[in-house]
């Protein structure tokens, strides 16, 4: 896959657009002096909007810009759109909780606009509750309707028993859930997106070091490898041990040697034991230990960098990298992004990526 254009002009123009209760107003656009969005696994992005809060009056004078709540307010709804000013894309949706002055020393005043999707809504309250005969998917279309999602589940329709809610907000007792599973949470626009870890690609992208690829920091670390990960419970109903046991079941994307390989061609062979969930199923038990030996096994290459801003490079882009040699040249999975936007670079994004595999020499 090739490294595709940011823009067809020559040159690439990304300020951003922002817009509020879905109304775009010229004093914020051109006020605009930094962004920063950023968003992880797991759902829950947030916003900073910083913009400078002065402006000239038509008296020939200079006030506070935004000192009326006519348009940054707090409790708004805020949108964000970057990339190519001819044709931007949505990065953020949701609404602003919170505003911070800061007056510089050697500076004009600035109004810092902070704001959170809607799962801010599902993280503030908590609840004790006792669930009986769950599923995710039924789980995940509760939280969507309560905050006016669509849901779009892939998967996870399987009865996976009673399950206790204590003391934890629907966000959390959900996420909880999703990584027993392997399971991932976005939202995306309108909708509240889940599925298992395997099903997810949110976009595909291909980066090249030195052309949109501005630096790169990778590590294959074999210390929290292993080779094997064994699950044991109990289950009371039957009266009888339980286990599970795996060596992977969902790799993500890339090719090339696995961390146990390297592991086990290098140090040896290393198992892990979980003993400290309780697991009452076989079923239960297998899924918890591949999830875990996955999720260690996925981030046996790591990747930090930063890319001329691309609004396509999202928690869940499938990314190629490039132009760092075999062993590292590779398909990465997205887990965190976070999109900025100054005066001094203009529009960058920042992310962490990781694969299970690395290349040969």
């Amino acid at each position: 896959m090739s490294e595709p254009q940011l823009s067809e002009r020559a040159v690439y123009r990304a300020r951003p657009t922002v817009r509020i209760e879905s109304q775009e107003y010229p004093k914020v656009s051109e006020l605009i002096v930094g962004l920063e969005m950023v968003e992880r696994e797991g759902g829950m992005s947030a916003l900073e909007l910083r913009v400078s809060n002065l402006a000239s009056d038509t008296e020939g004078g200079a006030d506070f810009a935004f000192e009326d709540e006519q348009i940054l307010k707090l409790g708004a709804k805020i949108q964000i759109y970057c990339g190519d000013e001819d044709a931007p894309q949505e990065i953020f949706q949701g609404k602003i909780t919170g505003l911070e002055a800061d007056f510089p020393a050697e500076s004009s005043p600035e109004l810092v606009v902070l704001a959170e999707d809607v799962f801010q809504r599902a993280r503030m309250a908590r609840r004790t509750k006792i669930h009986e005969d769950v599923t995710i998917s039924g789980l995940a279309n509760d939280l969507a309707n309560q905050l006016g999602l669509t849901p779009t589940v892939t998967g996870f329709s399987d009865n996976i028993g009673t399950h206790v809610q204590l003391n934890e907000s629907d966000l959390a007792f959900l996420r909880r859930l999703l990584a027993l599973y392997d399971g991932d949470m976005q939202v995306v626009g309108t909708e509240l997106h889940i599925s298992p870890r395997a099903d997810v690609q949110r976009g595909q992208l291909s980066l090249e070091l030195h052309s949109q690829l501005r630096r790169a920091r990778i590590l294959a670390d074999m210390a929290q490898q292993v080779t094997e990960v064994t699950v044991s419970g109990w289950d009371a109903a039957q009266g009888q041990r339980v286990t599970g046991t795996s060596r992977g079941a969902n790799s993500g994307p890339g090719s090339g040697r696995t961390g146990s390989q390297c592991l086990s061609d290098t140090l040896g062979d290393r198992s892990e034991h979980i003993g400290h969930f309780a697991v009452t199923t076989s079923e239960e038990a297998q899924a918890l230990a591949d999830a875990t030996f996955d999720l260690r096994a996925r981030r046996f290459v790591c990747v930090d960098g930063t890319a001329e801003g691309n609004p396509g490079l999202r928690v869940g882009t499938h990314v190629e990298l490039k132009g760092m040699g075999n062993r590292f040249n590779n398909t990465y999975y997205v887990v965190h992004a976070r999109h900025r936007f100054d005066l001094t670079r203009g529009y960058e994004t920042d992310f962490a990526a990781e694969s299970a595999f690395w290349g040969q020499a």
